[in-house]
């Protein structure tokens, strides 16, 4: 086994073969290396976390207008009024159907979401609840 002297204390000591000569080891650069493979990790998540949060509030919002158009279609509002409602609610570009049957009401309100509108294409949701009141 190899010994390492230290010449000023004169200790003698086994040589660590991963320590060839400690004064010229650094560890610059490590700290770069690994914000590099993280950085783009963490975008990435980020990016996924505003997606699913704005495809579930369009998912809300379309539930909440089916809602509140089935309400008032319930009540005898005319057709036309029901579906302004929904859409006043409804995320922007809305569909909204209503169908009558009898006395049995139906709004159905679809919604296309797209998270980052037309800064970054990502895959679109669609979002299309429908409610019942009868």
């Amino acid at each position: 086994m190899k010994r390492s002297h230290d010449p000023t204390t004169g200790d003698r000591r086994p040589a660590d073969p991963r320590c060839r000569d400690a004064s010229r080891r650094t560890d610059t650069g490590y700290a770069t290396a690994e914000a590099a493979i993280v950085l783009p990790v963490l975008l990435t998540v980020l990016a996924l976390a505003i997606w699913i949060l704005v495809c579930v509030s369009g998912q809300l919002r379309c539930v909440d207008a089916a809602r509140a158009a089935a309400r008032d279609a319930a009540r005898g509002d005319s057709t036309a009024s029901v579906a302004a409602a929904a859409r006043s609610i409804a995320p922007t570009g809305a569909q909204v159907q209503v169908h009558l049957l009898g006395r049995q009401v139906e709004v159905t309100v679809t919604a296309r979401v797209q998270p980052f509108g037309a800064v970054l294409t990502a895959p679109a949701a669609d979002a299309a609840p429908g409610a019942r009141c009868g």
